[in-house]
This record gives structure tokens, C-alpha cells and sequence, in this order.
């Protein structure tokens, strides 16, 4: 857990945008100052080497981040926000308040897909510190819980006719990706989930289609949109991921599809839970639970309980922890074979004990004497129950449970076993091209440090950090 470092790092975004319209920082400077006393804003004093300061990562200060946002917005044509420039939004701005609307959901997901499209792949974990938390992610996002139920008509735009078996393309188009980024991780695949978005959001927008297949549609298109949000987190661009996260959370909104959305939003708590913030994490579930709420099939109930134990153990509720655990149990014997919608596919037995067993594990770290051994003792059991029924082909989730074993190991002492099962996952690497599981390793690796002084100790910590800076 943990956030990234906050390091100063400079703004490709905005050298980005400025480059996009041929504004050089002089202009630039000249332009914010016009603005800013146009709207009676004086003492600006903006000039090249201000410019000069914001490319290199500094930060300016209200109102001038509005004043750059709406000079570049005119000069480029586009409606863009704060996070597309690199730059923190004024008090109550979020970024993620856009209209519950067929047009603004269209808008924003080809906004999002096409400044990624264009973007040089050169961010740095410095993204994460444009990732929302607490009350300016969550409050706008309640709505999608009430959010009204599928009026649409038919598209009358010129364009081709879009039936069912276009939609139909795009769902196994999807499940191919999930496919991809459940064998080797999101890094590889995220340019043409990107791409495949961008095409989609074409049909949707040019395309001429009955009430039924709009709906139908629509429903593919926030699958679809959400798998390039998940490949996202998994590349560690955490700040496109949630964007994109959200946008996908409005076109599901906009199909009166809730099971789609509960899976995005568990998507986005597991996002929250990675960049360290557990309580935000149970929110978005709690939210899921309550606007899917009599539509959530077996399996997905399921899941969100035992996210919520994770969630809970981290906070180090413990006994909380053990509830939400039994809840998920429990529902997981009413799931039938064959009856799951395809984006809950990842989530079989082999997924919940694994789940479970890092509720242990982190629960085990809150505990001391027979109580964190009982949990490193259940953690342990789960986790390799679900290593030994993993498909092949979930090699991402097989390195995981490596790294789950080997920090369970060491909650219970045992550096030697610790070093086994971490040498297991960085042989996986080559294979798995995952953020998310190098992260992990990071933690890993701070965690072993009170092992340090022993010869296997140091050395688990240095194949870690060899490995680690390999993959960056």
C-alpha cells in the first residue's frame, strides 16, 4: 500500500497540449495575464520563466490553473479539464462532474481515449497524485445509483445501420482483452483496447440503431471501456485509469446496465486499495452493493464481500473482516455453472480463496501471538488451495499468489519459505507485464526488511530490487 512518491516531475501533459497548438511559453504567459485581467484578476505577473517552472512540475497556484486551462481549452477547440493538463483543479472542481447524458458520456470517454491515443508513453507514478479520494470521488459518483432506467429512441444521424451482431463483435472483442490481460498483464494490450474504445464510441456516435440494440450497445461500450480503464491501472497510469473508470461508470448508467456498473466500481475500490486508501475502497463497494442491489448475480455478491474483507483487514477491523469473508463464502455456493455474466468469468473459486487468503494475511498483521498465527495459518491454506486450481493461463494471477505466499511467509517468520515463493514470482516477469505486480513486490520488499540482517533476508530484498528496476 502506500502512495507513490510525490516528487516533483515535469508536465508532459501540458508541454503536450501547448505543443498540440503551437503555444510557446511566451504566449502562454501573455495570454493567462490578458485573461486574468479580463476577469479583473490583477498582480499576475506571469512570464516565460513562470511557464518554464509549470513544465518542470511546479505547481501554480489558484486561479492561474483555471486561467491555463481555459487559454489552452480556445486555442486547441476541445473541451479539455484539469488532469488532462497535469494540473490540480480549483476547490470543488473535481473533474469527474459531468452531466449523467448520452452526449457528455460520449464526450468524455472520446476526450479520454484520444489524449491517450496521443500521448508519448513517458508518465511517471507522479500521475497518481491527480487520482481523486474521499468526498470528490465519491459524492459524484452516488448518482449513478438512482441513475433512471433506459429511455432511449432511436439514432436518426446519418450513418450506418448497427445491429445486434456488431454488438455482439464488440463483446467477444472484449472478452479477448480480458483474456490478454488476464494472461500477461495490461501493459502490452493497453494501445488497442484503446484503439478498439475509440472505434466503438464512433458507431455510438455515428451509427443508426433501434432503442434495443442502443441499449445493448451502450452496455458493450462501458464493458469495453472498462477493461481499457483495468489495463490502465495495471500499466500504473492511475490517473487515465480512474477517468476512465468513471466515463465507463456513465455509459453503463446510460444502458440501465447496474451489473456492469457494481464491476466497474469494484474495479475502481481495488484501485482505491492499491494507491492506499482502504476506506474509499469499501465506499465505492458499499456502493456497488446498494445500486446493483436485486440485479447482482451469485458470483458478484460474492466478490463484493470479499473485497470488503480485504478492505476491512486492511483497516485492521478484523472481526468485520471475518464477517464479510463468511458472507462471500456463503454466496459463492449459490453461483450455478454457465449462469455468470462474461466480465465476472475471472472470478472463480481459485479467485475467492486467494482473496480470502490476503484477508488473513493482512488481518495476521494486526494480530500478535496464537491469534496471527491461526491467520497466517488460514492465509496460507487459501492461497495455495488457489495456486494449485489456477488455469495456466492466469499467469498475472498466478504471480500473485506467489507474492501472496511469500508475504504470508514472512508475516509468520519464515524468510526461508518467503524467499522461495518470491523467486517464483520473478521468474514469472517475463511473461507478466503488470505494474500492479512490481508495486507489489515493492511492498514485499519493505516488508522483509526486519529480516535484513540474515543472509536469505537480504538476499529476498536484493533479487526484489534487481528485478524491480529491471521492469522500469
Amino acid at each position: 500500500m502506500g502512495r507513490p512518491p510525490l516528487d516533483k516531475q515535469p508536465n508532459a501533459l501540458l508541454a503536450h497540449w501547448m505543443t498540440q497548438c503551437g503555444m510557446s511559453r511566451n504566449r502562454l504567459a501573455r495570454l493567462v495575464t490578458q485573461r486574468g485581467a479580463h476577469q479583473g484578476i490583477t498582480g499576475l505577473a506571469t512570464d516565460e520563466s513562470r511557464v518554464r517552472a509549470w513544465l518542470k512540475g511546479s505547481i501554480p497556484r489558484d486561479p492561474v490553473p483555471r486561467l491555463i486551462l481555459e487559454v489552452l481549452s480556445a486555442e486547441t477547440g476541445r473541451d479539455l479539464t484539469y488532469a488532462d493538463l497535469g494540473l490540480p483543479g480549483e476547490s470543488g472542481q473535481t473533474g469527474i462532474r459531468k452531466p449523467w447524458t448520452r452526449t457528455a458520456a460520449i464526450a468524455a470517454l472520446s476526450q479520454i481515449i484520444r489524449s491517450e491515443l496521443m500521448l508519448p508513453d513517458t508518465r511517471t507514478e507522479a500521475e497518481a497524485a491527480t487520482v481523486l479520494t474521499g468526498h470528490d470521488l465519491l459524492e459524484p459518483l452516488q448518482e449513478w445509483a438512482m441513475a433512471h432506467s433506459w429511455s432511449g429512441s432511436p439514432q436518426s444521424p446519418p450513418g450506418r445501420h448497427i445491429g445486434m451482431p456488431e454488438v455482439e463483435s464488440i463483446r467477444a472483442i472484449t472478452s479477448g482483452f480480458r483474456a490478454l490481460d488476464n494472461a500477461h498483464g495490461g501493459v502490452l494490450s493497453r494501445s488497442a483496447v484503446l484503439a478498439q474504445t475509440d472505434s466503438v464510441l464512433r458507431l455510438l456516435r455515428n451509427g443508426t440503431y433501434t432503442e434495443a440494440v442502443g441499449q445493448a450497445l451502450w452496455s458493450a461500450a462501458a464493458d469495453l471501456a472498462g477493461v481499457a480503464g483495468w489495463m490502465s491501472f495495471d500499466a500504473g497510469r492511475h490517473g487515465i485509469a480512474q477517468r476512465t473508470f468513471v466515463s465507463a461508470l456513465h455509459a453503463a448508467a446510460e444502458a440501465d446496465d447496474k451489473r456492469i456498473g457494481a464491476h466497474i466500481l469494484q474495479c475502481m475500490a481495488r484501485q482505491m486499495s492499491h494507491l492506499g486508501h482502504p476506506e474509499d475502497a469499501l465506499d465505492l463497494v458499499a456502493l456497488a452493493q446498494y445500486g446493483g442491489r436485486r440485479r447482482l448475480t451469485p458470483a458478484a455478491t460474492s466478490m463484493l464481500y470479499a473485497l470488503e474483507a480485504r478492505f476491512q483487514a486492511i483497516i485492521g477491523r478484523v472481526s468485520d473482516s471475518e464477517a464479510a469473508a463468511g458472507r462471500a463464502l456463503d454466496m459463492y455456493e449459490r453461483v450455478e455453472t454457465g449462469s455468470e455474466d462474461p466480465h465476472m468469468d475471472f472470478f472463480d473459486l481459485p479467485e475467492l480463496h486467494a482473496t480470502l487468503g490476503m484477508a488473513h494475511q493482512i488481518a495476521a498483521n494486526h494480530l500478535q501471538s496464537t491469534a496471527r498465527t491461526s491467520h497466517v495459518r488460514r492465509s496460507r491454506d487459501l492461497v495455495s488451495a488457489a495456486l494449485a486450481a489456477r488455469p495456466q493461463y492466469r499467469q498475472r494471477s498466478m504471480a500473485f499468489d506467489h507474492l501472496g505466499l511469500a508475504r504470508t511467509h514472512l508475516a509468520g517468520g519464515d524468510v526461508d519459505g518467503a524467499a522461495e515463493e518470491t523467486s517464483r514470482c520473478l521468474e514469472m516477469l517475463g511473461s507478466v507485464q503488470s505494474r500492479r505486480v512490481t508495486d507489489r513486490l515493492g511492498e514485499l520488499y519493505k516488508e522483509a526488511e526486519p529480516f535484513a540482517a540474515t543472509a536469505v533476508g537480504r538476499g529476498l530484498r536484493e533479487q526484489i530490487h534487481e528485478a524491480v528496476l529491471a521492469t522500469r
